[in-house]
C-alpha cells in the first residue's frame, strides 16, 4: 500500500510542476489559434455533402438491401452509425458558431444535423456551452458531463449513492443505456431555467422528429425502420459517448476548486488528443483533437488538426491517448484530490478504504 501512494504522490508533483509550465505559456498559444477560427464555407459545405448526403445515400441502399437479407443491411447500418457521429459533430461546430461564417446557416445546418441525431440544436447549445465554462471544475460539476466523484465523496457517501455511481459508471450503462437514454428520453425535455426560446425551439424539434419517424415507418415499415434506427443510433450514441468520456476522463487529466480552476490549464490538461485511426479520425470529425478544441472552441472541426500541427507547444502538452488506452480509461472512476489523479475503485481500495 505504502509504495502505491508513494508513485500517486510523485505523479502528483510531476502534475503540478507540469501545470505551472501549463499556465506561463496559455497565453502566446491561445494568440496562435486565432489564425485557424476562421470559418471556411467551401470546406464547411463539402462536409455537409459527404456526411448528411452519405447518411441519406446509407438509408436508400438499406431500404433496397433489407428487402433482400437483413445480412446485407448490416453492414451498411453500422457504417451509417460511424456517418451519424460525424453529422453530430457538425451539429456541434454550428452550436459554437465555428462551422460556418453565417449565424444563420449554423442554425440552419445545426438544426437539420440535430434532428438526424434525435438532438434539440437549441437545447443541447446551452448545455454544451456550460460544459466548456465549467469543464474540470470540482465546485461546477453536473451539466453537460460525467458524473464524476471524489475518493472522499465516495468515502462519505451513503451505501444507495454509492451503488448508483457505481452502476451509472459501469461501462455497459455508460456506453448502452445512458445514450439512449440521454438522446432518446432527457433530449426532449428543456433543461431548468432555459430562456424561452431554448424551450419552443425543444417542443418544435420533438414535433418535427415525430414527423420525420412516421414518415420513415410509412416508407420502411415501422418494425423495419425502428430494429434499424434503434441499432444505428445505439453504436453511434454509444461511440459518441465514449469519445466524450475518454476527452475529459483519463489518469492524469485535470481536476481543481473553483478557486484555483484555469481554463487554460482545463483545455490543455484537462481534455486530451485522442489519437485515432484516420478512418475513425473521419468518421469522428477530428474531435480527437479535443484539447484544442476547449482551448479554442471557435476553431472549426476541418481546421482542429493543422492547428494541433501548427502549435508545436500544444503539440508538447497534448495528453495523448491512444484507442486502446482510451478503452481501458473506462476502469477509472474516482477523482483522488490528495495525488491529483482519476483512479479505479481497486485502486482507491487499495490506498485508502
Amino acid at each position: 500500500m505504502q509504495q502505491t501512494i508513494s508513485h500517486f504522490e510523485n505523479a502528483a508533483q510531476k502534475g503540478r510542476a507540469l501545470r505551472d509550465e501549463t499556465k506561463a505559456m496559455i497565453a502566446s498559444v491561445k494568440a496562435e489559434t486565432r489564425k485557424f477560427q476562421q470559418s471556411h464555407t467551401g470546406k464547411a459545405t463539402w462536409q455537409v455533402i459527404n456526411s448528411v448526403g452519405s447518411y441519406v445515400a446509407l438509408w436508400a441502399i438499406m431500404y433496397f438491401t433489407v428487402q433482400v437479407s437483413w445480412l446485407l443491411t448490416l453492414p451498411f447500418a453500422l457504417v451509417a452509425a460511424g456517418v451519424l457521429v460525424r453529422v453530430f459533430i457538425i451539429s456541434h461546430d454550428c452550436g459554437h458558431s465555428s462551422f460556418f461564417q453565417s449565424e444563420r446557416w449554423n442554425t440552419i445546418i445545426g438544426v437539420i444535423t440535430g434532428l438526424l441525431t434525435f438532438t434539440s440544436y437549441h437545447h443541447w447549445r446551452g448545455e454544451h456551452a456550460v460544459h466548456h465554462g465549467t469543464c474540470s471544475n470540482l465546485d461546477r460539476r453536473g451539466t453537460g458531463d460525467v458524473w464524476t466523484m471524489t475518493v472522499s465523496e465516495y468515502k462519505a457517501a451513503s451505501r444507495w449513492k454509492k451503488f448508483g455511481y457505481r452502476f451509472v459508471r459501469n461501462p455497459i450503462v455508460l456506453l448502452v443505456i445512458a445514450p439512449l437514454f440521454l438522446f432518446l428520453v432527457l433530449e426532449r425535455f428543456p433543461r431548468k431555467n432555459a430562456p424561452r426560446k431554448e424551450v419552443l425551439a425543444t417542443r418544435w424539434t420533438n414535433v418535427a422528429l415525430a414527423a420525420m419517424v412516421a414518415s420513415m415507418c410509412w416508407v420502411f415499415g415501422t418494425s423495419t425502420f425502428l430494429l434499424l434506427q434503434l441499432g444505428i443510433v445505439s453504436v453511434a450514441m454509444g461511440a459518441g459517448v465514449w469519445l466524450f468520456y475518454v476527452q475529459h476522463q483519463f489518469e492524469d487529466t485535470y481536476w481543481a476548486k473553483n478557486a484555483d480552476w484555469d481554463f487554460g490549464v482545463a483545455a490543455l490538461e484537462g481534455s486530451s488528443f485522442c489519437k485515432l485511426p484516420k478512418i475513425l479520425q473521419w468518421f469522428s470529425g477530428n474531435i480527437g483533437f479535443h484539447h484544442i478544441h476547449h482551448l479554442a472552441p471557435r476553431v472549426p472541426n476541418y481546421h482542429l488538426e493543422s492547428c494541433h500541427k501548427a502549435i508545436e507547444a500544444v503539440g508538447a502538452k497534448a495528453r495523448e491517448v491512444t484507442l486502446w488506452e482510451g478503452i481501458k480509461a473506462l476502469r477509472l472512476q474516482l477523482w483522488d484530490e490528495a495525488t491529483s489523479q482519476l483512479i479505479s475503485f481497486r485502486q482507491a481500495r487499495v490506498a485508502y478504504f
